[in-house]
């Protein structure tokens, strides 16, 4: 019998391979030493040190329990390996937050739900909506994960009737979030990289990160750096024909100089060529002057982007021509230049400027010089 996509998910470090996953050298991790080299209860670094283990071996079971227990600044929470099921909400003061994956494989430690922003709430007040819709909810500034997997595994194929198919592994709206070697699967908004409110400038860093998923599934007005990350676009089996999907969807404060760089990564495809764009702007209804912003450069582009049209519109008031899109020393089949007005690229002088240290400003993420 064949395995489904959540059936690998929930597989764990196992279906890597399966899953088209480099293999990330992971430090020993078992029964007797449940979080590696992290420390344990009994044998703590700091007194700000917490751990969450599923089998019991932890100060708690969950994730939400630690972060409910971590009040104030300052906190690493160590997540043994294990499948977490469960809702997660950082709130803005549980500030300077870092969670460490023990295993040092992402593939070890998931952290997963099945909301959709179609999924009626409990309560019986109304469906998630999008935000809602996600599993894990970062709104704290400082916060840093290592080799954690994010994800949302509602899939479309088993609720025909829900039209609210938006369903976030991640939503991230801090200044200085950085994820280092995670991964964000989901299929729809798979990863809302955003800010807490519309006159706030969030800075985040992705580094060595895997990213999958369908419709927008890169998405939000961050001021985002995207380096050395892979994004997977994948096959879907309910649409017949092109396009499956689009990669990016930036809503850019028109306030804001800087959107979502992406620089150094490459883009590949379960799909079939050409099957998926590159981007699209989101101009949200709660922001109707968002001038979304995008640079792809010196980034690998298969054959599942659409080289001859990489970018479309979300609505045709506001075309895609008109934002803030551009490109820079691409390679790969999905980068050719064949109708070079509908691939705008940067000159050697912007692009000199459009760098990860001008994205930043003056911060420097915990590994970066």
């Amino acid at each position: 019998m064949s395995l489904t996509r959540r059936d690998l998910l929930l597989a764990g470090a196992g279906a890597g391979a399966a899953l088209g996953l480099a293999t990330v050298p992971a430090h020993a991790t078992g029964a007797r030493r449940p979080f590696g080299r992290h420390g344990s209860p009994t044998a703590r670094p700091s007194d700000r040190h917490l751990y969450v283990d599923p089998h019991g071996r932890g100060d708690f079971t969950t994730v939400q329990a630690a972060v409910t227990a971590a009040t104030g600044s300052g906190w690493t929470l160590v997540l043994a390996p294990g499948t977490y099921r469960e809702t997660v909400d950082v709130g803005s003061d549980r500030t300077d937050m870092t969670w460490i994956g023990a295993a040092e494989d992402p593939r070890s430690t998931v952290v997963v739900h099945d909301n959709a922003a179609g999924t009626p709430k409990p309560d019986g007040s109304g469906t998630h909506g999008t935000s809602g819709s996600a599993t894990t909810t970062v709104r704290a500034d400082g916060f840093t994960a290592h080799w954690v997997t994010f994800a949302n595994d509602w899939l479309r194929a088993d609720h025909p009737d829900v039209s609210g198919t938006q369903a976030v592994a991640l939503k991230a709206q801090g200044d200085r979030g950085a994820f280092l070697h995670c991964r964000f699967l989901g299929h729809q908004d798979t990863l809302y990289a955003d800010t807490r409110s519309l006159d706030t400038f969030a800075r985040q860093y992705y580094a060595h990160c895997h990213i999958e998923g369908d419709v927008d599934f890169v998405f939000g007005r961050a001021t985002a750096v995207y380096e050395h990350c892979h994004f997977r676009t994948l096959n879907r089996t309910d649409l017949s024909g092109a396009p499956h999907g689009f990669v990016f969807a930036p809503s850019t404060a028109g306030a804001n100089p800087l959107g979502y760089l992406v620089t150094r990564g490459r883009i590949s495809s379960t799909a079939p060529d050409a099957f998926y764009k590159l981007a699209r702007p989101w101009v949200p209804s709660s922001d109707p002057t968002a001038l979304p912003m995008l640079t792809v450069r010196d980034t690998w582009l298969g054959l599942g982007i659409d080289a001859v049209a990489p970018y479309a519109n979300m609505r045709d008031a506001y075309p895609w021509q008109s934002m803030r899109f551009r490109e820079y020393a691409n390679s790969g089949p999905g980068a050719a230049i064949t109708v070079p007005e509908n691939r705008p690229q940067l000159t050697a002088e912007e692009a000199a400027r459009q760098t990860r240290r001008a994205w930043l400003g003056d911060w420097r993420p915990c590994h970066l010089p």
